[in-house]
């Protein structure tokens, strides 16, 4: 995420290793309805529960496991791990029922209500469940992916990062990870920009993405800093990669997608959830020893959540873009909210207990792994 003007001056460059000092504050309050929530591209407006591989085995302590997730690329553990049967294995005997959702504000709701237990989901959405909550909601237990989010712009109309002033760039959503993203660098430009109305130096549009490609056929819009893979959709639309976000981050890396658990199933079931983190561990492990056969059962799963399967010029490039790693990059969802504050979209957020990564830990530990960090935001 990223803020524009109005409130503190941030680099575009988030320092890492925050103090957990920094994070305690008032309680976050959004400023707009919807604000800080996720989208998915070409996954079906409603919910929907879809079929995996059946349990076998011995029972865990409990009977289900009800799984949220994203038909998007950006979700490429829950995909590949549910499609192969990683995740279910771990489980033996308890079964998972999974929910796909296309906005990060549905998929809280369903945590909160007990219609899921366990969600990918990505940065924004967690904060806003967490902070919301006073705290008591969730816990970021893991993980997912990093990457996959670009500046990609009409190339007769923007050549150079200079020729942004005057010009019309899309995000998915007023208050979403990329349009924060986007705020910030306008204002670490000097850009000045309204955050609410997006009128300013450069104009920024809120644009589903799953409308983005027509709007830029249209004319309607100059470029969009958009997640895969509508990034890449308007690639083979003409349109030309003018900024990584990789390349604004510390070691090119930032959370994009993930892993939230109910802070009651995680007290009442920790070993469904130790569970749950070891087929994601060993799934990750396997997309990353399986790379173009992961991409194709990602497109595959995809397919039987969405209806429609990803053109193969849109896959590749956006598939090769996003990394999938257990390590929250705890620091940079700590950067994140402070960009949204700067950008004047959220009250200085509590993040404090935010992570409880103990059972990933314990799961790194006996794959011969190293521990991951909690940037101070962890539970005691």
């Amino acid at each position: 995420m990223a803020p524009s003007t109005g409130l503190t001056h941030t680099s575009a460059r988030p320092r890492a290793g925050r103090t957990r000092r920094a994070a305690v504050a008032a309680v976050a309050v959004l400023t707009t309805a919807g604000l800080l929530s996720a989208c998915s591209y070409g996954s079906k407006s409603d919910d929907k529960t879809s079929a995996k591989p059946a349990a076998s085995g011995t029972k865990l302590s409990a009977d289900t496991v009800k799984i949220g997730y994203f038909a998007n690329l950006t979700h490429g553990t829950a995909l590949v791990g549910l499609k192969q049967g990683i995740i279910q294995q771990e489980l033996g005997g308890t079964q998972i029922k999974t929910q796909v959702f296309n906005a990060g504000p549905a998929e809280i709701e369903a945590l909160n209500a007990g219609s899921i237990d366990i969600g990918w989901i990505g940065p924004s959405p967690s904060i806003n469940g967490y902070t919301q909550s006073g705290g008591k909601s969730l816990k970021i237990i893991s993980g997912s992916a990093s990457g996959g989010v670009k500046l990609v712009v009409n190339p007769d109309r923007i050549k150079t990062l200079d020729d942004l002033k005057g010009k019309k760039i899309a995000t998915p959503q007023l208050g979403n990870t990329q349009d924060v993203a986007l705020l910030n660098y306008l204002a670490e430009k000097g850009y000045k920009v309204d955050a609410q109305t997006g009128d300013g130096d450069v104009k920024v549009l809120r644009t589903d993405n799953k409308v983005t490609p027509d709007a830029y056929k249209s004319g309607s819009i100059d470029g969009a800093w958009v997640p895969e893979p509508t990034a890449s959709k308007l690639v083979t639309l003409g349109a030309k990669v003018l900024l990584n976000e990789k390349d604004v981050w510390p070691d090119k890396k930032f959370v994009i997608t993930n892993l939230i658990v109910s802070q009651k199933f995680l007290k009442e079931h920790p070993d469904v959830v130790e569970a749950v983190l070891r087929g994601s561990v060993k799934t990750n492990a396997w997309i990353k020893a399986n790379p173009a056969q992961a991409k194709d059962v990602a497109n595959a799963q995809i397919k039987a959540d969405a209806g429609n399967a990803l053109d193969a010029s849109i896959l590749d490039p956006a598939w090769q873009d996003i990394d999938f790693i257990d390590d929250p990059l705890a620091n940079t969802l700590q950067a994140e909210a402070d960009h949204a504050v700067t950008a004047g979209l959220l009250k200085k957020p509590n993040l404090d207990g935010i992570y409880d990564l103990t059972l990933l830990n314990k799961v790194l530990k006996e794959n011969n792994q190293p521990a991951v960090a909690d940037a101070g935001l962890g539970t005691e």
